[in-house]
């Protein structure tokens, strides 16, 4: 390798003025660059010398691979002129200089907004159908639960109360939360929102009947007439009135002597805006924001069952791209208007969630990784209850069938749900318990649907993932493999073998240095692969390299990300150049003490030349020392094997 013709090649895909920062680890330069989108990434896909690229957590990082990534990184930083910095180091630098996305910054806002509501408004909305299940006739028999045991109707009573809090007071809690996001006093925002469903005022669902009968009560501001109506339960008025309060206090903050800023900017601010907000911003926006709900709600309407399944298989791609925590400011608006027949999203995304729980949970009869088999029990469980994110980034995403063939379930589930109608009359829980926040007509087809979606997406993940393991593929190799030969890989340590793809490293996972497997290791011993030569002893001592004598480059990689223990709880017997034999002991490394200190204990074994390979096999599930784990095909073994297909 031209190790300076490389660091061109990166200096001018990348911009020699886009470099921010630049580091290391064993197989990958880590950069911080001032602009992704500037990188010429064709360039960098179409040289032989760099294995691939990633972007994960600002950092762009090119793997370059063992024993030669220092050498590139050293003519990077003689041909850039910036400072050589650690792994640790360059994690502390943080540019971002895109231009942010109009959609992902408004869902951003909204997140900012709500998240820190939600508990609230989701408990608020399950106390709410308790109190319906408790007081709802004909559900348990011909009387209600209080009707049949009157003694506990006054805590449910205290339920009702308790229940209706948040969205009663919906408005002061959006401007506490939005005004503060907006960079103004929180405490103003809250006050603002009281205002707007002070009790004297009338509630927004009678405002129809007083406007025909006449009996309609205004207020004069400056000449100019206003209803007197609340807004109860509105979210996008107390946005935009949150979002004038805060600038509104920021520019008197700046106008004002400090001596009144205390006690003038506040009063001012919350008369002012809050006169603002009667006379003009809260009738524009709520009447703005029920024309666009509902259109919404008659297109959905319209399209009918398609719109419904429609929306059950785009909703996970919402999830993966961070756009479903717009959705609670859309429910909680279509809720505050009976007009709008109720929340069609609430029951759609609750099918689409258990769906997913589904395809991650058959990954227990898929996987033969203990690990893989403990995350996906793990996030299986918390998706039956409404948390969708560990399972479809930790499984389904990762193994990538199980994800699509989630959406399928929930498109197929969405189906029935618009059949039969079910819109949900409160926020809840879109998991297993969702059946709560749904009418009590609608519990049977709701319950039988949701069960249907997730049972679907665990059954079509299930077949498919043993359909493709039904292949000939194994006994092929057998048999090309006994009339040519092939090379043999021992493990380098004793373990449970999973799969590359199994591994929580997105460069290993994604096999971007090459095909290899990976050992959950049971002792802390690392031997030498093969008879060869050591190219590769970093000063960390958790990686090693080695060219055998067969030719094959292999990488042993101990743990993950810990090349920040700087060598701690590592011992290393080898050093570049070392000739060893197979089964050598290469160093150790303490496992109970990585795990200890946060570190994934994981040891990648990688072919880096996988190209010169027509083939690499894992073919042990179990090893110890000495057993055989990889076999490498070479290319005319390949042609053996087609031949034995053909015959």
């Amino acid at each position: 390798m031209d190790y300076s013709k490389v660091a061109d090649t990166i200096i001018s895909a990348i911009g020699k003025n886009n470099f921010v920062a630049a580091s290391h680890c064993a197989t990958r330069l880590r950069l911080i660059v001032q602009d992704v989108s500037k990188i010429n990434q064709e360039k960098l896909d179409a040289c032989p010398d760099i294995k691939g690229t990633v972007y994960i957590d600002g950092q762009y990082q090119i793997i370059i691979g063992p024993g030669r990534v220092e050498q590139v990184y050293s003519q990077l930083i003689k041909k850039t002129h910036l400072k050589e910095m650690s792994p640790d180091e360059i994690k502390e630098i943080k540019v971002d200089n895109k231009k942010p996305n109009i959609i992902v910054s408004f869902t951003k806002l909204m997140a900012d907004i709500f998240i820190p509501l939600i508990p609230a408004i989701v408990s608020g909305g399950l106390l709410l159908s308790l109190f319906t299940l408790l007081t709802v006739r004909n559900l348990f028999g011909a009387n209600s639960v209080v009707d049949t045991f009157p003694q506990i109707k006054g805590i449910v009573g205290y339920m009702q109360l308790i229940g209706m809090t948040p969205y009663v007071f919906l408005p002061a809690l959006v401007g506490f939360t939005a005004t503060k996001r907006f960079g103004g006093s929180a405490y103003i925002g809250a006050i603002i929102g009281m205002a707007m469903i002070m009790p004297h005022l009338l509630n927004g669902s009678d405002l129809t009947m007083f406007m025909s009968s006449g009996k309609m009560t205004y207020s004069n501001l400056l000449g100019s007439s206003f209803k007197q109506v609340e807004y109860q339960g509105q979210v996008f008025p107390a946005i935009v009135i949150s979002w004038v309060a805060a600038n509104a206090e920021k520019l008197l903050k700046k106008i004002m002597p400090n001596s009144m800023n205390y006690i003038f900017t506040p009063m001012i601010t919350i008369f002012v805006v809050g006169a603002i907000a009667f006379a003009a911003v809260g009738p524009l926006i709520t009447n703005l924001s029920n024309i666009i709900l509902q259109g919404a709600v008659a297109v959905y309407n319209f399209s009918g069952f398609i719109g419904s399944a429609i929306l059950g298989i785009l909703y996970p791609l919402l999830v993966i791209t961070g756009l479903q925590q717009s959705l609670p400011a859309i429910e909680t608006q279509i809720l505050s208007n009976a007009n709008l027949g109720g929340d069609f999203i609430f029951p759609i995304v609750t099918i689409a969630n258990l769906a997913q729980a589904g395809a991650c949970l058959s990954v227990l009869f898929l996987s033969k990784s203990k690990k893989q088999r403990g995350v996906a029990t793990s996030s299986g469980i918390s998706a039956l209850m409404g948390i969708t994110e560990p399972a479809i980034f930790g499984v389904n995403l990762k193994m990538r069938y199980p994800f699509y063939c989630g959406m399928i379930a929930s498109g197929i589930a969405g189906i029935f749900i618009g059949l039969n109608d079910v819109v949900g009359n409160t926020l809840g829980v879109t998991g297993i318990i969702g059946f709560l926040s749904v009418p009590t007509d609608s519990y049977i087809p709701f319950i039988l649907c949701s069960l249907f979606s997730m049972v679907l997406g665990f059954a079509i993940t299930l077949i498919y993932g043993k359909i493709t393991e039904l292949s000939k593929k194994d006994e092929l190799h057998k048999v090309s493999n006994a009339m040519l030969g092939a090379q043999t890989i021992i493990t380098p340590v004793s373990g449970n073998v999973i799969s590359l793809s199994d591994t929580n490293d997105d460069v290993f996972s994604a096999e971007l240095m090459g095909k290899g497997a990976a050992i959950e290791p049971t002792d802390g011993n690392v031997y030498a692969v093969a008879d060869g030569t050591v190219t590769v002893a970093y000063p960390t001592k958790h990686a090693y390299g080695m060219k055998t004598k067969a030719g094959a480059e292999v990488l042993i990689h101990i743990g993950i990300n810990t090349v920040n223990l700087k060598g701690k709880y590592f011992t290393s017997n080898v050093k570049q150049g070392d000739i060893v034999k197979k089964g050598d002991v290469l160093g150790t490394f303490d496992v109970d003490e990585i795990k200890s200190a946060g570190y994934d204990p994981t040891v990648m074994l990688v072919i880096t030349n996988t190209n010169e390979f027509s083939d690499i096999v894992k073919i042990a599930t179990k090893v110890s020392k000495g057993d055989k784990i990889l076999e490498l095909t070479p290319p005319d073994t390949a042609v053996a094997g087609q031949l034995v297909e053909q015959s």
